[in-house]
């Protein structure tokens, strides 16, 4: 005999697709920080390069700053987008609950 149970996608999946997302197209843009930087103004003679620091600037852009800018924006994506959510199994009352919160 079938078990005629109706099986209902959890809400949940809605917002962790988003935060995939978001996570990944940070880390694509940080990738096109580093590599533009690193590779566009290192490319010079050494003879031209530029110092901030006494590093040269394709190496501050793309490494220090960089580095800062990405952490920053982690913490500000990760605190402005991401939602707080248990992980555990739903009841109909949470599925419901979950659905209204992430439309």
């Amino acid at each position: 005999m079938k078990d005629n149970k109706k099986i209902t996608e959890d809400p949940r999946f809605k917002q962790c697709n988003k935060e995939a997302l978001m996570g990944l197209g940070l880390g694509i843009v940080n990738l096109i920080w580093w590599f533009g930087f690193g590779y566009g103004l290192g490319k010079k003679d050494i003879s031209e390069y530029t110092y901030i620091l006494g590093l040269p600037t394709w190496f501050f852009m793309s490494c220090i700053v960089g580095g800062v800018l990405f952490s920053i924006l982690t913490v500000v994506m990760i605190n402005k987008f991401f939602k707080d959510m248990s992980l555990d199994g739903l009841s109909e009352e949470e599925v419901e609950k979950y659905r209204k919160e992430f439309k």
